[in-house]
């Protein structure tokens, strides 16, 4: 059970507004610029910008990412082995048209130590447009008010746009607006300090620091209105660029400057202004970015939606992403509060919008990428792409968004590729997908915890067949699902073998499961079950296409060379899968030799020592019975129609008091799995902690970038785990465990094209179509009812589900009998006080950059 706990609202109210829609900040603070900049930050899945103030200074990291941009180095390790990663791929800062510094009097607006005499920044859920508004009282008294917006289009995926009016409201002034474009990847500033060139935060443990020059300059220019800056990457040749277009509004009298070199280009706007005079300045932003095409065509692309953008104008754009934010609430939303509600439920109301609205901000216009962890609000992880996409954030897309979880899986098809080459590598057959990448090569140095967790095969093959069951959507199945489906299934009747004791068994041995803190290991729960399942669903989908699209079976056996026998080897290894099982203790076992250690008494680990990772050697981890995030937990969720009720409820209470919950990804799942088997209180508690994990920093990292997998997983939290919707063999049903906090949960669901309305009380259950013509077969509580257009579906509840009094505590049960005989004890290890030279090199070995010749980053490969 993890140590984070939050009880009610964690947020600063006097600082941070209470609004439902919108996230507010009433007062400027500098002691956590890091995480505000994440917080605020606006984006669409492929262009991100970091709430990094237009006057560029103070900044905790600046940051605009472009998802899939990325310069590649070589993993040099210290000692090598076949098959170890060799090429790092990191996500590059790319240049920052952000910048519109301001200057009245000639002196500069720098938040940090401005005299502000009012400060209101807002992020509206509604149209994803960041707005500032300030007044300024100058040194030499005159008061100026400072008006801003911020915007990364959804309609229009390479475009930004930004406002920026200067106001004098006493007091006549000159006043300069300095609008740049400035390549800060590559060292300098805009005012030429390569300490700042970043911001002042930069932790080079959270993404990789590169030694030389990574922008390789190709176009430059500034003229008229308009600048450009063109970029090749120096390994990995991908290009880049950025173009800026101008629009001056003001009665002053002005000029307009323009300068232009290899890393900073600006427009500068000069207006001597009386008071009541004002000077605003609309820029239009285009980003361009290819794996190969010229730099020179990317200017060409970037002019072109210039030249569309500013005939369109700002307040029409604004409107358009209006329209489309209007539609995605349609199904995304999830409303918990009524008019009754107090303080608290207007809280967790905008926090779960809050994390919706961040999905839509990570997904919407990835396209032809996937979604990498922090979205594009960060450098956390560099910019890489794990599991967490098909088991955390996928589930919220296909049900609610199911053309971008279409995207999603179109984007792991086109990897299949370098996933067939990189199960060549490692001595299997089929494909192994990259435990975390971009271009689709392996990046992970560190193998424990990176290619041995294989499930990542079994996690893509999950949301392939959840959203094919979904939305009926067959026509991808045969032309790109069934590819991934019958590889990664030869994949893993090659990794297993068979072993007979009477009967015989498949076994699946060396590799880790979601749980990094046990590496390495035989017959891993999860790894087990979602194989079973991988399996069982390219057996399925080769029988759909042989039945359904006979022609197209025939093209799919020549082009995969599949044959009746391999079909029914699957079936076979499906079959005949091991899943551990003790039954002295009466729960599943996370591997074959897990409970053969001590177990980890985290009641009496400290705070100081937490993470665990952070703390302690991996080896000392290892030898115990402690989890960085829900495993078999996981499975139970994942696979729950495997389990029986009374298995989960054994496996959940024996696994919560040693899950640390270092990694964010457990208390959803916990949540989840917690409402299911009763623990009311305990799903609560998890639910909050999720809730909160970027707004109130609970891990202490918000400052890298969002959660995108812990926000994801709380839409899961929701619909899965208090309206108790599971989806099994294209079964949609439903179990509800309402909390006692909300009055009622309403949300949307698309299921085969038809647009479902769910609402949920403690006494009733109600489905209705909203749009859509066919009728949707449901099961209430293991009743079916039919939901059809103009003929909605009401059950009465007897209660909110099953319930269990009291939470669960981190003492672990102890004095079960292994198998063996032996009982089941606890143990803390006592770490041993170092030297200070030697803290001192642990400091700087901590400090290097993840998958570095010095080893591998103390955050391992997953999410924390």
């Amino acid at each position: 059970m993890s140590r984070v706990h939050v009880h009610s609202d964690p947020l600063d109210r006097s600082r941070f507004g209470l609004d439902p829609w919108k996230l507010t900040e009433w007062a400027y603070r500098s002691h956590d610029l890091g995480v505000t900049e994440t917080l605020f930050s606006v984006a669409n899945g492929y262009l991100g910008m970091r709430a990094n103030p237009e006057e560029g200074r103070d900044a905790y990291a600046h940051g605009t990412f472009v998802n899939g941009f990325h310069e590649t180095w070589p993993i040099r390790h210290a000692e090598a082995a076949f098959g170890f990663a060799r090429t790092g791929q990191t996500i590059v800062n790319v240049p920052d048209a952000k910048l519109m510094k301001v200057y009245v009097d000639d002196e500069p607006l720098i938040l940090g130590t401005a005299d502000l005499e009012h400060y209101e920044r807002s992020l509206d859920f509604r149209d994803g447009v960041l707005r500032r508004t300030l007044i300024w009282r100058t040194p030499a008294g005159k008061r100026v008010k400072v008006e801003s917006s911020r915007m990364v289009s959804m309609t229009q995926r390479h475009l930004a746009l930004l406002s920026l009016e200067v106001t004098m409201l006493e007091g006549d002034a000159p006043i300069v607006i300095s609008s740049q474009l400035l390549n800060r990847q590559d060292g300098k500033d805009e005012y030429h300090d390569p300490s700042a060139a970043m911001g002042e935060g930069v932790d080079p443990r959270k993404a990789a620091k590169f030694e030389d020059r990574v922008l390789l300059p190709r176009v430059h220019y500034a003229r008229q209105d308009r600048m450009m800056l063109g970029y090749q990457c120096a390994n990995s040749a991908m290009t880049i660029a950025v173009g800026a277009d101008h629009v001056l509004t003001t009665q002053a009298d002005h000029e307009i400057v323009v300068r232009g070199d290899e890393d900073l280009a600006k427009m500068v706007f000069r207006a001597d202004a009386c008071a009541g005079q004002s000077i605003r300045v609309d820029k239009y932003v285009a980003y361009h970015t290819s794996r190969g095409v010229p730099v020179r065509e990317l200017s060409d692309r970037c002019n072109r939606t210039l030249d569309r953008a500013t005939r369109h104008g700002i307040e029409a754009y604004h409107a358009d992403q209006r329209a489309w934010y209007d539609a995605f609430w349609e199904t995304a939303d999830v409303l918990v509060t009524d008019e009754h509600a107090d303080a608290e439920q207007l809280a967790v109301q905008q926090a779960i919008r809050f994390n919706l609205f961040s999905l839509a901000q990570a997904s919407a216009r990835a396209d032809q990428q996937g979604v990498p962890a922090k979205g594009v609000t960060g450098s956390g992880y560099e910019g890489h792409y794990f599991w967490d996409s098909e088991i955390y954030v996928s589930p919220f897309l296909t049900y609610t968004q199911p053309q971008l979880a279409r995207n999603l899986m179109h984007f792991r098809s086109r990897m299949l590729p370098a996933a067939r080459q990189r199960a060549r590598e490692m001595a299997q057959s089929g494909a192994l997908f990259p435990w975390r990448t971009i271009s689709g090569e392996e990046a992970s140095a560190y193998y424990a915890a990176g290619t041995a967790q294989v499930h990542i095969d079994a996690d893509v093959a999950y949301a392939l067949s959840q959203y094919v069951n979904a939305t009926g959507d067959r026509g991808f199945l045969v032309r790109d699902g069934i590819d991934i489906l019958v590889e990664t299934a030869r994949m893993w009747a090659d990794l297993g073998f068979w072993r007979s004791n009477g009967t015989p068994s498949f076994h699946i041995h060396g590799v880790t499961g979601p749980d990094e803190y046990t590496t390495v290991v035989n017959n891993n729960l999860f790894t087990n079950v979602m194989a079973r399942y991988n399996l069982e669903e390219a057996v399925a989908a080769c029988e759909i296409v042989e039945k359904d699209f006979p022609e197209d079976w025939h093209q799919v056996r020549r082009r995969l060379d599949i044959s009746e026998d391999e079909i029914e080897e699957w079936r076979r290894c499906a079959a005949g899968m091991h899943v551990p099982f003790d039954a002295g203790l009466g729960i599943h076992p996370q591997d074959d030799f897990f409970l053969d250690r001590e177990v980890w008494d985290l009641s009496k680990t400290p705070d100081e020592l937490r993470p665990l990772l952070l703390h302690y050697h991996p080896l000392v981890i290892y030898r115990f019975q402690v989890l960085k995030q829900a495993d078999v937990v996981l499975a139970l969720f994942l696979q729950g129609d495997r389990f029986t009720p009374e298995e989960k409820r054994a496996d959940f209470e024996y696994y919560d008091p040693i899950t640390t919950g270092d990694s964010t990804l457990s208390a959803v799942v916990q949540s989840i799995v917690a409402a299911e088997v009763g623990y009311h209180e305990v799903a609560w508690s998890y639910f909050l902690n999720s809730l909160y994990v970027d707004l109130a920093n609970l891990h202490g990292n918000t400052v890298d970038g969002m959660h995108i997998a812990s926000t994801g997983g709380i839409w899961s939290a929701l619909v899965c785990g208090f309206a108790g919707m599971r989806d099994r063999g294209g079964r949609l049903s439903f179990d509800p465990r309402l909390p006692d906090t909300f009055p009622l949960l309403r949300s949307g669901l698309v299921w085969h094209g038809t647009r479902l309305q769910l609402h949920l009380e403690a006494d009733f259950f109600s489905v209705e179509v909203v749009e859509g013509t066919e009728p949707v077969t449901i099961s209430v509580r293991g009743t079916e009812h039919v939901v059809a257009p103009g003929a909605p579906v009401r059950v009465e509840l007897d209660g909110r589900g099953t319930r269990l009094a009291g939470t669960l505590t981190e003492k672990p049960q102890l004095g079960g009998v292994r198998a063996d005989g032996t009982r089941i004890t606890a143990g803390v290890p006592e770490p041993i006080a170092l030297d200070e030279d030697v803290d001192e090199a642990t400091a700087t070995a901590m400090s290097q950059p993840m998958n570095s010749a010095l080893g591998p980053d103390p955050t391992i490969d997953g999410e924390y």
